[in-house]
């Protein structure tokens, strides 16, 4: 089992990661996990990649931004803090703008048109961003833990990939050509530049048009001196994802697919040198009647929506039991010629359970016949048989995802039994304030059920 406690207590953790497909609580489980950590004496920033504003507001904040913000209501009395922000992809990428360049080359940089696109949304360049934000996170050394909830993006691992995806880039022959005339200079630089861009204007010109090269080279001169920058920050917060003091949690739910790129994300942090804590198994079904299996709740349901499927009561025991009948196929069958059971002479017969008798005007209908009463504004009113055998379908649906979820954690397990786990609970409702959020980190740390035990 995972235990997430000793985790966040020991002060040698500085990063916590929690990665994971899309839409299976990485946000939550990343900001309760910053709320327990900061109630037991640690100062704590979530850092989020995730555009949907979730994260705000369960902490009671109107807003996040780039800026790291102190959430209000959390338990300060082991002397920790909880702060919070979510990545600005842009407003981080213009931040590194105006650090590591002049203010003129700055101010060309952030006017031109084709960095204006890559700053908005270029392919990477939020996973990349996420990674310089948590380097300059952890150079700031003012906080003990920093919790990062990975990028939405379609694989988590983007956000490991993006240093590598940089350099490329950076190493690229489009970027060497265009970096080619500033560096060579005077008439051979503009020499050079004729050639070079001529055949690329020959190509990519019809394609992108004339201006959008030009405003390619004119941002790649500008930043020719900040690309080595990059490189070097990227290689230096790859390098801290991999020391001791960093934690990756895998966050996925208990089902086959989340499952299954649980394990994808395994194996790529073995092979990356990650060090990986343990797998979150999130929103675990639980029944605090799980000793009524699904077989014997369908059984009875059916008992009780048709009553000649199996005796119900006494049934016919008292007749199979008598002593005058015993031994005989026929003791429940009137013997020839004798008169049907009656309460007087000339009353009509008993019913049989396969013909119902009529009911009388006005008189309620016997739930236990096949007539259904009608509620004072007109609708049929479920008898009590009725909800039962409703509730017990229902349990034996609920039994039957336990098993499922069961079979599939336990192919995971198998298959990598060195990862440590825990699971949480299912929650009735979403989480959307402070105590939510304690209540999802106790479950994370204590791998509570989902019903608390009756005789506890």
């Amino acid at each position: 089992m995972l235990d997430v406690d000793p985790l966040l207590d020991d002060p040698q953790t500085r990063i916590v990661v929690c990665c994971g497909s899309g839409g299976v609580g990485k946000t939550t489980t990343a900001a309760a996990l910053g709320l327990r950590a900061a109630e037991r004496g640690r100062k704590v920033v979530v850092l989020t990649i995730d555009p949907a504003r979730r994260l705000a507001q369960s902490m009671g904040i109107d807003s996040l931004d780039n800026t790291p913000r102190r959430v209000k209501g959390v338990d300060d009395s082991a002397g920790g803090e909880l702060h919070a922000m979510m990545l600005d992809m842009k407003r981080t990428f213009d931040e590194i703008v105006e650090a590591h360049a002049d203010p003129d080359r700055a101010a060309a940089i952030l006017g031109n048109p084709f960095y204006q696109s890559l700053s908005a949304g270029f392919a990477g360049t939020q996973e990349y961003m996420a990674m310089e934000k948590l380097g300059q996170l952890r150079g700031r050394d003012e906080w003990d833990l920093i919790v990062v909830d990975t990028p939405p993006s379609r694989s988590a691992l983007d956000f490991l990939d993006a240093p590598k995806r940089l350099g490329s880039f950076l190493d690229g022959k489009l970027i060497r050509v265009l970096l080619a005339p500033a560096k060579v200079g005077g008439r051979a630089g503009m020499k050079f530049l004729n050639v070079g861009m001529s055949m690329m204007t020959g190509v990519l010109g019809k394609v992108l048009g004339g201006q959008f090269l030009k405003d390619v080279q004119t941002f790649v001169a500008a930043m020719d001196s900040m690309f080595g920058g990059f490189r070097t920050r990227a290689d230096a917060t790859y390098k801290l994802l991999q020391a001791p003091g960093t934690a990756f949690l895998v966050v996925a739910a208990p089902e086959r697919d989340a499952l299954r790129e649980a394990a994808y994300f395994v194996q790529r942090l073995a092979a990356e040198d990650m060090p990986l804590a343990g797998l979150v198994l999130n929103r675990v079904h639980g029944s605090g009647a799980d000793r009524l299996s699904a077989e014997r709740a369908i059984a009875a349901a059916e008992n009780l929506e048709d009553p000649r499927i199996v005796d119900q009561g006494d049934g016919k025991a008292g007749v199979r039991n008598s002593p005058d009948t015993q031994g005989s196929s026929e003791s429940a069958e009137p013997e020839s010629g004798a008169a049907p059971d009656a309460t007087a002479p000339g009353s009509a017969p008993t019913p049989s359970p396969e013909a119902p008798s009529p009911t009388a005007p006005g008189t309620p209908a016997d739930p236990s016949a096949g007539t259904q009463a009608t509620a004072p504004d007109g609708t049929p009113e479920r008898s009590v048989d009725g909800l039962a055998a409703g509730l017990l379908r229902l349990h034996a649906e609920r039994m039957h995802l336990l098993a499922r979820e069961q079979r599939t954690r336990d192919r995971f397990t198998a298959r990598h039994p060195e990862v440590a786990v825990t699971e949480v609970a299912a929650l009735p409702g979403d989480v959307h304030d402070l105590a939510g959020l304690r209540d999802v980190g106790a479950r994370l740390a204590t791998d509570r059920p989902e019903l608390p035990d009756p005789g506890a």
